[in-house]
This record gives structure tokens, sequence and C-alpha cells, in this order.
């Protein structure tokens, strides 16, 4: 009985960690989509909670505004076009977090291509 206890415990001990998701100094280099996932997925009661949150929020955004200035101007071809009026913000980012959790094969990915990946799959330009 007291061997099974010990067993449980340890078990406990290794998987409860992966289960509650804490963010890890790893997840803020963002190599992987899982990587900010991560991020953007914190739990509020993670000591991060903020940090990782505005970093999703940041590395999302930024990584649109630039595809934004390298389509501007004379013959930009845009691969994203929003519908009239376009989702919010946080719409969008709750839009693709659900879809990157549903494509777990893009999870080792680096999470820029992932982003525009499902941005190109959910809004198309119809060039």
């Amino acid at each position: 009985m007291q061997r099974h206890v010990m067993w449980l415990f340890l078990a406990a001990t290794v998987l409860v960690p992966a289960l509650v998701g804490a963010v890890t100094e790893a997840d803020f280099e963002v190599k992987t989509t899982q990587n900010l996932l991560n991020l953007c997925t914190v739990p509020p009661d993670d000591s991060r909670y903020r940090e990782a949150l505005h970093f999703c929020y940041g590395y999302l955004v930024g990584a649109y505004h630039y595809h934004l200035a390298e389509t501007n101007g004379e013959g930009g071809k845009p691969l994203v076009c929003f519908p009239t009026p376009p989702p919010s913000r946080n719409e969008a980012f709750r839009m693709f977090i659900a879809w990157a959790q549903a494509h777990p094969q893009y999870l080792n990915e680096r999470p820029v291509e992932t982003e525009f990946r499902f941005l190109t799959e959910k809004w198309p330009c119809q060039n």
C-alpha cells in the first residue's frame, strides 16, 4: 500500500507541472507555435500572466503589422484580406488560438508561419 502511495506521489510530482502549463523562460524565445500558444493561453494565476499575455498579443500584432508594411504601396500584394467589418483584435486572437490547438501538426513550426497559415486560410485575398 505504501509503495502505491509513493508511486502516485511521484507521478503527480512529474505530471502536475505539465498539466498546469506554467510559462517557461523558453516560451518567451517563441521558437515554436507551441511556445506562442503557451504564452497566449497562460492561466491567470501564473506569476508571469501579464508578461506572457502581452508578449503573445505583441507578437501576433507585430507579425501582422510587418506584413502590412511589406505589402503596402505600389505592387504590394497582401496575403490577408479581412472582411468588412473585420473581427476585433481579441476575436481574431481567440480564433487563431482555437485554430492552432485544432491543428497540432503545426505546433513545432515557427509561429509566424503558423499565424499566416491561419490568416490566409481564414481570410485569403481574392487576387
